[in-house]
């Protein structure tokens, strides 16, 4: 079983969805190999295996038609920004819909993505699996952040580039900290946009009395962060389904989040957490969060308890297994016939 995604080493997205994945894979006796499909041109073929698995259709679509030898059978997850910027880029759009096109099956993470592929290419509707993504379980580590005493830390965990809108959450939570010195806030991530990178650390200069950046960590050590973190946030313009946003519910942290598809297909405004549309929104969750344990214990238990209910890991790998294996049949049936 071949997995294929883009930046494996860095700890994206994507990354974490991949590895959780084959980690389950393994438990269930599955033979799996992980490869980076980005950090390297040269490679001409994959490893013998009975199925591919890709991540992100655009990038997994360029990757596999440069390999020598072709893949006979592949599945396809739609990742975020493939079905969010690329399925409607006038440069990459015929790439994505060719990948969904020879792909055996396709893999979405909520049913507002089945319905946006529905829509674009009706034909393929009979062979789209939504497939909510499951919940990493940490273990514990070595690893630990100092959290100033009587303090309010909210965390950003993403990868620094433009559509993650991380300046937003420095500008809006500065006018919280201006009012209610015991806000901090810490970025965690690597920066994959330089231009965007440096206009963060930027502003990270200019509030360090309660901003911090620790950068890229090990994705093994979130746990750590997430027992000291009072509230997660995700400014995003875009997701798919973020795993940072599921780890933190888990932890039943409350989440602060921008109304994407995304994140709406996580969480139900105050009820599972708080969604915001405009500034003004965000403030004034921002603001019950920093103020009322009683709303931050109400979120977080209904946050943890949705997820534990809809989100289960081990459900996520069943359901891909018997995928693969209907997959594996239809080919086998077709050689034999």
């Amino acid at each position: 079983m071949i997995l294929a995604t883009p930046n494996f080493h860095q700890p994206r997205g994507n990354t974490v969805t991949v590895q959780r994945i084959a980690d389950g894979l393994e438990n269930l006796d599955v033979e799996t190999e992980i490869i980076s499909i980005t950090e390297n041109s040269s490679v001409t073929a994959l490893p013998p295996s009975d199925i591919t698995h890709g991540f992100h259709a655009y990038k997994f679509y360029k990757f596999k038609e440069h390999l020598k030898t072709k893949i006979e059978s592949f599945v396809v997850t739609m990742t975020g920004t493939d079905l969010n910027h690329d399925l409607y880029h006038q440069d990459k759009r015929a790439d994505v819909i060719q990948c969904l096109s020879e792909a055996k099956a396709i893999h979405v993470f909520n049913e507002e993505a089945k319905q946006v592929l529905v829509k674009e290419a009706p034909n393929m509707a009979n062979k789209i699996y939504v497939i909510p993504q499951g919940a990493t379980l940490f273990k514990e580590t070595d690893f630990s952040i100092e959290k100033e005493e009587n303090t309010f830390l909210f965390v950003l965990p993403a990868g620094i580039r433009k559509v993650k809108n991380v300046p937003f959450a420095i500008n809006m939570l500065k006018t919280l900290y201006e009012k209610y010195p015991s806000v901090r806030l810490l970025l965690v991530g690597p920066v994959i946009e330089e231009d965007e990178g440096q206009i963060v650390k930027n502003l990270v200069d200019q509030n360090k009395d309660w901003v911090s950046y620790i950068g890229q960590i090990p994705h093994s050590n979130m746990g750590a962060i997430y027992k000291q973190a009072d509230a997660l946030l995700n400014t995003s313009h875009t997701e798919g389904q973020p795993s940072a946003i599921i780890e933190a519910m888990a932890y039943s942290l409350p989440v602060l989040v921008s109304s994407n598809h995304g994140n709406l297909s996580l969480v139900f405004n105050e009820k599972t957490g708080f969604v915001y549309n405009n500034e003004v929104e965000f403030l004034d969750y921002a603001e019950q969060l920093v103020n009322n344990n009683e709303i931050r214990e109400k979120l977080g238990e209904a946050a943890q308890a949705y997820i534990e209910k809809y989100h289960s890991s081990t459900s996520e790998v069943q359901t891909l297994l018997k995928i693969y294996q209907d997959v594996l049949k239809e080919r086998l049936s077709l050689t034999e016939a």
